[in-house]
């Protein structure tokens, strides 16, 4: 809770016998619950929506139940009318109460309590006294908040974005994907998206806006994204005196917040433009615009050079893991990722600008923008060796290292033809079928498991080889722009099935290995169990590329441009654009979409990309083909390096 660990575990008995997890003969996953089964008791442990309060409900004959709490995690026990408080040692101003879920006598035990006819137990958190009034919030309307919590869960897939297709598989793992990405939305520090779980509760504001397209725009959420929005401006660097200022945080926690990023700021002001052309209101953007106009103005002063490309120091962009204060994969000064978010950024801002009446920055602003686009294609196309560089280094001379980064530049890049070649190299160089590396394995710097102790430091292989699975969503974007919407939907169907059967219920990853241990024929899964922007552009991808769904409200369109693989025979969706609802319905390669209170034109397109285009004939994944050596893996520790 806020960042502190106040509760390692509980442990249930009856009659005395205690329940152990690993004799249950059954344990069952819902959205909202779990459900434990033993031969004497059947456990549903459930949270509750925005009260700190967990619910274990017991079913048994048995005749008293006990319930007592691992100490891993706290100090201290003491009793109360109510139950047993405890004491957590990284926040001894609050305690954890553990009472009887019905109000009924019980007697204490070691660390726990005992009670008849209780039903259960629960746990809530908080000051002494917001203990015992949780409590009672729950003894007189429990069941209420139970349904609740049930039926607003329910909602994010009933309302809108319900599946219906003739493959259960998809259905399902597009439904938990949305349902576990919004248990990242909370409010922390304002309102915002947790990076990732178990250990980025907190806000990164380039995670948060990688996220907010599958987490609240193609779901529909337009008012969280835009209170999200508003509350995270209010941590802008507004000190004209620091070396940060105008920038919004890379991260945000209850401890202090950090500006140490280059990219979080601009996709906060692209965020701003597609949230307007998905919800059609224009009016939030008049009470962020002074915000967008420093970060843009700061920006140009601070950071842009003579060509309008954006410098920044070697740790600023999304592969910015330092140990021991050193970069493990400097990208400074000028990284290609970088110039097409700054890019971005310069239009979009011109567009709010403009909406705005700020005429004067929006032509000084698109102006930029076309110098940034002249210089790029010049400086950072290899169109020979089909890449775009990774970075210029601060010499302006290039970086050659094969990274995913260059696909987000396609915007500063006219040349179409080149373009294919760039994807089709990426997806052969870097995308396995279990996602996207961070480093072409012909690379001397390749890493190619994230975490092997006894030869490196995890950190080590943070970027430099290891799978970033929320890459796949522009590797997919790409592959599907150009027409290999087969391709890219096995990719697709890999995470699906992650979501459903590797990994937590639900959640996509951080990381994966690159290549599989020595035996296996699939990777492990690493870093978080879940990561917000893993899920979530799943979820982008399959609203905005594979149905092929883009709005612009400011202009009155939806364009509805389908890309669904032949496995998908038949579809039905609604999904929620402005105020009103996009109901789309596709069978046997014929599709009908409707609008319902949509006040837009809405464009059924035809793909403009062939799947026998010949610059990807015969294009498949990456084949794990190693070099014989790699300087990570010369030197073999017997005592595993440790993280510190």
């Amino acid at each position: 809770m806020a960042k502190k660990r106040i509760l390692s575990d509980y442990i249930l008995s009856i009659d005395g016998q205690r329940l152990y997890r690993k004799d249950a003969v059954d344990c069952v996953v819902y959205p909202e619950r779990m459900e434990r089964t033993w031969p004497q008791a059947k456990e549903t442990f459930m949270l509750l929506d925005d009260v700190p309060i967990v619910v274990i409900d017991l079913q048994t004959k048995g005749k008293s139940m006990e319930c007592s709490l691992d100490m891993e995690h706290l100090v201290t026990s003491e009793p109360s009318e109510l139950g047993l408080m405890f004491t957590p040692k990284e926040a001894p101003e609050n305690r954890i109460l553990l009472a009887p879920l019905k109000k009924v006598p019980f007697t204490t035990i070691e660390n726990g309590i005992q009670t008849r006819g209780s039903k259960g137990f629960i746990l809530t958190y908080g000051s002494p006294e917001k203990c015992k009034a949780l409590a009672g919030e729950f003894y007189a309307k429990g069941n209420d908040m139970i349904v609740a919590r049930k039926d607003r869960i329910n909602s994010l897939i009933t309302d809108y974005n319900l599946v219906t297709s003739n493959l259960p598989e998809l259905d399902k793992a597009l439904d938990w994907i949305t349902i576990t990405m919004d248990e990242l939305i909370t409010c922390q520090q304002g309102n915002g998206i947790y990076a990732g779980l178990p250990w980025f509760n907190e806000y990164w504001g380039r995670d948060m806006f990688i996220s907010m397209p599958g987490a609240c725009l193609v779901t529909g959420q337009f008012e969280v994204a835009k209170q999200i929005l508003k509350d995270f401006i209010q941590l802008q660097d507004k000190d004209p005196e620091s070396p940060t200022y105008g920038r919004i945080p890379n991260r945000a926690n209850l401890e202090g917040i950090l500006y140490n990023t280059t990219d979080g700021t601009p996709r906060l002001v692209s965020q701003a433009l597609e949230l307007a052309q998905y919800s059609g209101d224009t009016d939030f953007l008049k009470d962020i615009y002074p915000a967008i106009k420093l970060s843009i103005d700061a920006s140009i002063k601070n950071y842009a050079d003579q060509k309008g490309y954006l410098t920044h120091a070697d740790a600023d962009t999304w592969m910015d893991v330092k140990r021991n204060g050193i970069p493990g994969s400097p990208r400074g000064n000028r990284a290609n990722d970088i110039q097409a978010l700054w890019y971005s950024q310069l239009i979009a801002g011109s567009k709010i600008a403009e909406i705005v009446g700020d005429k004067t920055s929006a032509e000084q602003w698109l102006r930029l923008s076309d110098k940034l686009a002249a210089n790029f294609e010049n400086d950072f196309c290899d169109k020979k060796a089909n890449m775009i560089y990774d970075h210029l280094n601060s010499d302006s001379t290039p970086d050659l290292q094969f990274r995913p980064n260059q696909l987000f530049c396609f915007d500063l890049v006219r040349d179409e033809n080149f373009k294919k070649q760039v994807t089709r190299r990426v997806w052969e160089e870097l995308v396995y079928p279990w996602g996207t590396a961070s480093l072409a394995q012909w690379d001397q710097q390749f890493h190619p498991q994230h975490e092997n102790w006894h030869y490196y430091h995890k950190d080590d292989a943070y970027h430099n080889g290891t799978i970033w699975l929320w890459n796949n969503g522009i590797a997919m974007q790409r592959m599907i722009e150009y027409g290999q919407k087969e391709t890219a939907w096995k990719l697709f169907c890999n995470m699906g099935r992650q979501a459903l059967k590797e990994g937590a219920v639900g959640s996509l990853s951080e990381n994966a290995d690159a290549h599989p241990r020595p035996g296996c024929d699939w990777v492990n899964l690493s870093g978080t169990f879940l990561q917000a922007w893993s899920n979530a552009e799943y979820l982008r991808v399959w609203y905005q590329y594979f149905l092929g769904i883009r709005p612009d409200l400011l202009n009155g369109t939806i364009i509805v441009e389908p890309n669904l693989p032949a496995e998908v025979k038949s579809l039905v969706t609604s999904v929620k654009i402005g105020n009103g609802t996009l109901l789309y319905v596709y069978d046997n390669g014929q599709l009908i979409v409707t609008g319902d209170n949509i006040d837009a034109e809405i464009k059924v397109v035809n793909p403009t990309s062939q799947a026998d285009d010949p610059a990807f004939e015969g294009v498949d994944f990456c084949k794990v083909n190693p070099l014989p050596s790699y300087p990570c893996m010369s030197k073999y520790h017997e005592t595993e390096i440790t993280y510190f």
